[in-house]
């Protein structure tokens, strides 16, 4: 019999939690796009300001911010980690911003040229004011551009600027993004309501004239990086010691001896490879790594065609997984018993997760933006991936937070928290699943293995490149040929994605080492609590526990455990 957990404890809000509660309204006063990521209400048809101004008075928020954090006393221990954690981001925000990180904020997965745009993947639509919204928001597109414009033009001048190939890409990215025929003319075709009725004409002018205005602002931030931007672009792929530890920290929330982890990802990455060669034997004896993919990839049964097959597959076995988990291994409350799998309307590659609306209106939801041309999928690759970003990876970690509204403030259930914590915890989460017999399928293992492989290799290549560290066995310095070659050599996956990765490594530093890291340290904390439990953990308890208390960084989550 499943037994359904029961909420947190409501606890009577106190003044570091108005404090967090301030911080929040605040952001969403400073961008009102953060109110749709969490799902509030707020001024959902505007941006932020991306000028040079708008982080100016961003960061007298942070500094008035901390000024009351420090004024308000802590009375219980969630107060103590709201206080721990907030204070160690803001303090970080401060440092960056001592960095003018922001003139240089330009990649090609996670910056203001794609932020601008994914948002609208997440604004509703089933009523007319909320198409309304859309078409207000596209109509800002324009001016949003400008201003994030004017603060790469600002870095230009300081000689703070992203590197060339970041450039380059990003460039390509906004020749997709901003073609008449694209995603805003396709996001813009034929607005239907939820009880199936059309939208006004007046609302449909609006629409498609938003999205003409928001596709011509793309072709022209291009023309912008192609013919400003680009010729005074940094050669150098690397940011170097000093910046990286900020990134690193930034990502981790957790501060790493860096030349230790990068040794750490070269055994780590030894231990898995031979882990992925005596997997490759059980599905052909004696055969090679790259031998079993290819017996894999030949294996009808193994594959799917087609975007509607993948999506559908996905959303089986996350439904399997949900079932066969709640009330068992993990505390799943019934509003996180719901997740859709989706197909993405991009076409970048990524796969990735967006976590549900503060009342679970909602629900959490899984992406797959997928590549022109790409109609061939192999499930043994990706059953894990379903784990990572589904229950009890992404979805179960994220609801939990969301779910504790009871004990945690806004700030702690939908803004805190760290790629570390998050990605480790996913990453951490597969694991668990080979553990609990769910990746019995020596291929479904070998999926799971080939994802963590590429996840050590990042490890050694992130750290290597942006610290100008020694490729081994060589004399040579990482650079982006060292990268590409390295990674190819550790994952069995399409060039295009490879060089995608390795653009994304060198343009968003310290990002993908988080998840290994992440990884390591949660492995960490269960192993200490282990220790000092005698060797016998309620291991359902510590999760409920570790995810109870929202997203965090890694420190923090840390002195939490193990206070």
């Amino acid at each position: 019999m499943t037994v359904e957990p029961t909420p947190p404890a409501r606890r009577a809000p106190t003044q570091v939690d108005a404090v967090a509660e301030r911080w929040v309204d605040t952001l969403v006063d400073l961008d009102p796009t953060v109110a749709t990521w969490i799902g509030r209400e707020g001024r959902t048809g505007e941006y932020g300001d991306y000028s040079p101004q708008g982080h100016e008075r961003r960061v007298e928020a942070v500094r008035a911010a901390l000024l009351d954090l420090e004024a308000a006393p802590a009375v219980d221990d969630v107060d103590l980690v709201t206080r721990d954690d907030l204070r160690s981001e803001l303090e970080l925000d401060l440092e960056q911003a001592e960095h003018r990180l922001e003139l240089r904020d330009l990649n090609v997965i996670a910056s203001p040229a794609q932020g601008i745009r994914e948002v609208l993947d997440l604004m509703p639509t089933d009523s007319a004011e909320e198409w309304s919204d859309v078409a207000s928001r596209l109509a800002g597109v324009d001016r949003a551009v400008a201003q994030y414009v004017e603060t790469l033009r600002h870095g230009l001048r300081e000689g703070v600027v992203p590197a060339r190939r970041q450039v380059e890409a990003v460039a390509e990215q906004c020749a997709r993004i901003g073609d008449p025929d694209g995603f805003f003319s396709e996001l813009t075709a034929r607005p239907v309501l939820a009880d199936g009725s059309g939208a006004s004409d007046g609302l449909v002018r609006d629409l498609q004239e938003g999205a003409r205005s928001a596709g011509a602002a793309y072709l022209g931030l291009r023309s912008f990086l192609l013919d400003e931007l680009l010729p005074a672009a940094g050669v150098d792929d690397a940011v170097g010691r000093d910046a990286y530890a900020l990134h690193s920290r930034r990502f981790l929330g957790a501060t790493i001896d860096l030349d230790e982890t990068y040794e750490w990802g070269l055994d780590e990455l030894a231990r898995t490879a031979a882990e992925q060669e005596a997997v490759a034997g059980q599905i052909e004896p004696g055969a090679s790594v790259a031998r079993a993919i290819a017996v894999l990839d030949e294996d009808p049964a193994r594959q799917l065609e087609g975007t509607d097959a993948l999506q559908q597959w996905m959303q089986g076995l996350s439904d399997r997984a949900v079932a066969g988990l709640a009330g068992t291994h993990f505390d799943v409350p019934e509003p996180l018993r719901r997740l859709e799998c989706r197909i993405a309307p991009t076409k970048d590659g990524g796969i990735y997760y967006t976590g549900p609306s503060d009342d679970f209106s909602r629900p959490g939801r899984m992406w797959w933006s997928v590549p022109e041309g790409v109609t061939r999928f192999s499930t043994w690759r990706e059953t894990t991936t379903v784990f990572h970003e589904g229950v009890p990876g992404h979805h179960l970690q994220i609801g939990q937070a969301v779910w504790a509204r009871g004990t945690l403030n806004t700030w702690r259930r939908q803004l805190a928290g760290t790629s570390g914590h998050a990605e480790g915890w996913a990453l951490y989460a597969e694991r668990l699943m080979d553990e609990l017999g769910h990746l019995a399928d020596p291929g479904d293992r070998l999926g799971m293995l080939d994802g963590q492989r590429m996840r050590a290799a990042r490890v050694v290549i992130d750290i290597g490149v942006h610290l100008g560290k020694t490729v081994p066995g060589t004399t040579q310095r990482w650079d982006h040929a060292h990268a590409l070659r390295f990674l190819t050599e550790n994952v069995s996956l399409d060039e295009s994605f490879v060089r995608f990765e390795v653009d994304r490594y060198l343009g968003w530093p310290g990002q993908a080492p988080s998840y290994k890291v992440g990884q390591r340290i949660w492995e960490e904390l269960r192993a200490e609590r282990t220790r000092r439990a005698g060797g016998s953990l309620d291991v359902v308890a510590f999760h409920r526990e570790a995810l109870q208390l929202g997203g965090v960084g890694l420190d923090t989550l840390r002195r939490a455990l193990l206070r």
